[in-house]
């Protein structure tokens, strides 16, 4: 549909001057910060550089309609915008650039991320919000192109949230609704399925999304067209372009180079997406990429003449100071003193940066020094340690490698000796490597009080004649409640609305609660999660249900890359306690019986993984992980939903502790580990083991990430000397991980008598019906043998083979 054009309020000349010279002295500035920036990863000093030059137009249009309370997902080349909006310095890029851990001088990521990856501070020193409705918010970029789109899908629905649900309080994060999700992303980046179903779904929703797409015709060194169907990726959503019968998107196209035109363009967008709560897509065309995609490469090499050419006349500064002037509103001596001085601030803002990264490396390395000086005089192998002193002193630029190295390698040469100077090193040493360390590995979890492992445990109660109901009960009484004293909890996924999930954990509930607060989904995991990465971010508490555990892997990017790295990349300056639910492990089919924990402990660290054996227990974490604030999976027992349990009397109040395994059943000859739907086999095995004379001790693990926090399953063992973990994954999977945690890390190889085993599923997925079950995974009888089979190695005596 036609829109008519915005011009922005009417301004005196002079004000208008002052704002067009603003926005030119921005873009040089974030033009010079690029070509530096490649030189200096060229000269050795950053490792790589991916750079916003030519899209600087663009985004000081869009920096203009960027209002407090809004947000931006987007990707690598939006440093020009964030210049705009006042939240990176010449002096924070090039500290990004250095990777310096130090999160006052490179706020984006304390040196976690590469350049070109950008962030606000959502969080106080406590872990409290701050108030987001009085600043401007960027969420922390990942690099996977087109990964940024889900989280935008989230950020936009939150407004829609806000707007719509009564009772709501989100002083902190919203002004009813009125905030925009701005995302950006470069033209080859749409190709990519994750942009294809975040605007698919930002149609259905009809959130306030802005999305930009910068088309400077390639992806590295692919044309458009081999991206994109009629090289054009406006043409191509064109029929999601709104009108007055159907609700859509606004789309609008616009030259990257015409910077009235973009203006007005943003304004326009903004105005559609803030007031009406419709989705935009501005395609910036005409763009150019002056020193290729990044500096990993040379554009020249796959670029014609003739395209390089054009891409020196239509450069987007070069058109934009050819305007000033044709204008008058500067003359052209005024842009060369500009530009001039520009250059001089950016080369004194990169010398700065530089001398500031090094700075504690210098001091560091002076007292490093110092310190082998002192202990070479008494060593009997002062030559070595001298020659390492030197070898440090020769090294101008050091960095805390260099330090770390050469501190470790002169200790080597002092094995057996023991002298003050010693001492003194291996104390700086140990200092140094724990302060260092940190740098670079805090934060994967929460580390503040409000950990959601510092949630005390409330045991289930039980009336002393307490019905036995199905499991699914449990559950939909349990949300019922958490809903109810939680108004910023919502749910949503495919089937989770109107029938109240596969399994009606959640019947009646959409009903209760409204389409908002329990909702139906299309059939899109990536962007499921994405809803509530977002929503998350703002205030919200998300539960976002992926319908079947094998169906988690169609999601998983997002999950592994953006969601369980964001509290770490940020260095927990941002955080998305997300609740993801999905059921899992045993049922009759290759597809809806799934168990694939050891690829999701090892891709999902940053997020807690919740395996509960019942729904009595999967509805203690839900309301633990309420009252905490971490990213976590926790997966139902796919075949427990009708199975019976004793109804509890204090649902909405019982918590199961995270990180905690419980003994389900006391024993002394042999320690038995395992989790979910498993452990029901297991215990009914250890019934069997029993009339044989082996007493089994039974430990159902719980959570996997954390696991056993209070080390309790090495007592177990220090009492059994034997141990079997037993796990429906794969050979060598979650059992392998569960076998480090409590032979390598509990240190439990020292109590054992009998070699530790595992009992696993076959190496394929569980084949079809009760017979692909029993023969895929570990049945009652594999167990049974097992036990039976380590007990004979022992005591053969007393437990003569039977086979």
């Amino acid at each position: 549909m036609n829109i008519n054009s915005k011009v922005s309020n009417d301004i005196s000349f002079d004000d208008f001057q002052v704002q067009i010279l603003k926005d030119y002295e921005i873009a040089v500035t974030s033009r010079e910060c690029s070509l530096l920036g490649r030189r200096e990863v060229l000269t050795g000093k950053a490792k790589f550089g991916i750079f916003g030059d030519g899209k600087e137009l663009p985004q000081l249009a869009m920096a203009r309609s960027f209002r407090n309370g809004d947000f931006r997902s987007g990707y690598y080349r939006d440093q020009t915008f964030m210049m705009a909006l006042g939240l990176l310095t010449p002096k924070n890029f090039f500290h990004g650039l250095y990777a310096t851990t130090d999160l006052t001088k490179d706020p984006m990521s304390g040196g976690r991320q590469m350049g070109g990856h950008f962030s606000t501070f959502s969080l106080n020193e406590d872990g409290s919000w701050k108030d987001l409705t009085k600043q401007k918010n960027s969420s922390s970029d990942i690099s996977c192109t087109s990964g940024q789109m889900p989280r935008l899908l989230g950020l936009a629905q939150a407004s829609k949230i806000y707007r719509n649900v009564k009772g709501l309080k989100g002083d902190k994060f919203s002004v009813n609704g009125n905030e925009v999700a701005w995302g950006t992303i470069g033209n080859a980046s749409t190709s990519e399925g994750a942009f294809f179903e975040t605007i698919n779904a930002a149609g259905v929703l009809q959130v306030p999304m802005v999305i930009s797409v910068w088309d400077d015709h390639y992806g590295i060194s692919v044309h458009a067209k081999h991206q994109t169907t009629k090289e054009d990726i406006s043409e191509v959503l064109s029929g999601f372009q709104r009108d007055k019968k159907n609700a859509g998107f606004e789309i609008l196209k616009v030259k990257g180079w015409d910077y009235t035109a973009l203006i007005h363009a943003y304004e326009n967008a903004a105005d559609i997406a803030r007031e009406q709560h419709v989705p935009v897509l501005v395609h910036v065309t005409e763009l150019t990429q002056p020193q290729g995609h990044s500096t990993s490469g040379s554009h020249e090499r796959y670029k014609s003449e003739k395209r390089l050419e054009w891409e020196r006349e239509n450069d987007c500064n070069k058109r934009y100071r050819e305007w000033i002037l044709e204008n008058k509103i500067a003359t052209e001596e005024d842009l060369k003193i500009l530009e001039k001085n520009i250059k001089k601030q950016i080369r004194a803002a990169k010398k700065e940066a530089w001398e500031e990264f090094l700075a504690p490396h210098k001091a560091q390395k002076k007292a490093l020094v110092q310190l082998l000086d002192n202990v070479s005089s008494g060593s009997a192998n002062k030559h070595f340690i001298i020659k390492l002193k030197n070898d440090l002193i020769a090294i101008e630029e050091p960095i805390k490698k260099d330090l770390a190295s050469k501190a470790r390698k002169a200790i080597r040469y002092l094995i057996g000796e023991n002298s003050a100077e010693k001492e003194a090193l291996v104390k700086w040493t140990q200092q140094y490597l724990a302060d260092s360390q940190s740098k670079f590995s805090s934060h994967l979890y929460n580390e503040l009080a409000n950990n959601a492992l510092n949630v005390p445990e409330v045991k289930p109660t039980y009336d002393a004649d307490a019905e036995k109901v199905d499991g699914r009960v449990i559950l939909r009484d349990n949300f019922d409640l958490l809903f109810e004293r939680h108004k910023e909890a919502l749910i949503f996924g495919e089937d989770t609305g109107a029938i109240g999930d596969v399994n009606q954990g959640l019947e009646g509930l959409q009903k209760k609660y409204g389409e908002l607060r329990v909702a139906d989904t299309g059939i899109r995991e990536a962007t499921i999660i994405g809803q509530g990465i977002g929503m998350a971010m703002r205030g919200l508490r998300p539960i976002a249900e992926i319908q079947y555990l094998d169906y988690i892997f169609y999601a998983l990017y997002t999950l592994t890359d953006d969601l369980a790295t964001l509290l770490y990349r940020t260095v927990g300056k941002q955080k998305a306690p997300l609740i993801v639910r999905t059921r899992g492990h045993r049922l009759e089919g290759i597809w809806h019986s799934g168990s694939q924990m050891g690829g999701l402990i090892h891709l999902l660290r940053g997020m807690y993984i919740l395996v509960p054996r019942n729904m009595t227990k999967a509805a203690g974490f839900y309301n633990t992980l309420m009252k905490g604030n971490e990213p976590a999976l926790l997966i139902e027992s796919l075949n427990g939903y009708r199975l019976k349990e004793p109804l509890p009397n204090n649902l909405g109040e019982l918590c199961t502790p995270i990180g905690v395994v419980e003994t389900v059943r006391e024993g002394e000859d042999i320690t038995l580990l395992s989790y979910g739907s498993t452990l029901r086999i297991v215990l009914q095995a250890a019934k069997e083991l029993q009339e044989v004379g082996i007493n089994a001790e039974v430990i159902d693990a719980q959570s996997l990430l954390p696991f056993d926090i209070k080390q309790d399953v090495v007592k177990s063992v220090q009492k059994t000397s034997r141990l079997l973990i037993i796990d429906e994954d794969v050979p060598g999977a979650c059992s392998a991980y569960l076998m480090h945690e409590v032979v390598e890390k509990q240190g439990a190889y020292k109590y054992l008598d009998s070699a530790p085993q595992t009992l696993t599923a076959k190496p394929h997925r569980p084949a079809y019906a009760t017979d692909g079950d029993y023969f895929s995974k570990p049945n009652l009888e594999d167990i049974f043998e097992k036990v039976y089979s380590i007990m004979h190695e022992s005591d053969p005596k007393s437990f003569p083979a039977f086979i």
